[in-house]
């Protein structure tokens, strides 16, 4: 589900984006990364666009990969900037790992996470955990 602030108002309404993943569906990835870029279409931030998608793909991918359930993207955009998280229903925690170059392209996502947001984390939250990040609309 998609919802858009209409911009009719005096006040800047946050848009939103929400999608429910489904387990071990990859597909999943370059919707999201399409959704996104729909979603920051008129965020005027195109730099910055890319880097979410690039980000956002990371942590759809580690909920997709690392944990047998369902996950939950939820992508807000505001006068503050831009904040996505991916909720999954895993309490392990994720491991910020230093790449190996023996390794591939495997360990990289949330080095890249903590090497381009703003600020990111992880909460718990229930039944599981949310990772997420921000982007500050005005950092280049």
């Amino acid at each position: 589900m998609e919802d858009k602030a209409d911009g009719a108002t005096d006040r800047v309404q946050p848009s939103q984006l929400r999608r429910r993943l489904a387990r071990a569906d990859l597909r999943a990835v370059p919707e999201a990364r399409r959704a996104l870029r729909e979603l920051l279409r008129h965020w005027g931030k195109p730099g910055r666009s890319e880097i979410a998608e690039l980000l956002t793909s990371e942590l759809v991918t580690n909920a997709l990969v690392h944990t047998d359930h369902d996950a939950v993207l939820t992508a807000t955009v505001g006068p503050l900037g831009l904040r996505v998280e991916v909720r999954d229903f895993v309490a392990r925690r994720p491991r910020l790992r230093v790449p190996n170059a023996d390794d591939g392209t495997h360990g990289r996502g949330l080095v890249l996470v903590q090497s381009l947001a703003d600020a990111w984390g992880v909460r718990a939250h229930g039944v599981g955990k949310a990772v997420w990040f921000e982007l500050d609309p005005g950092a280049a």
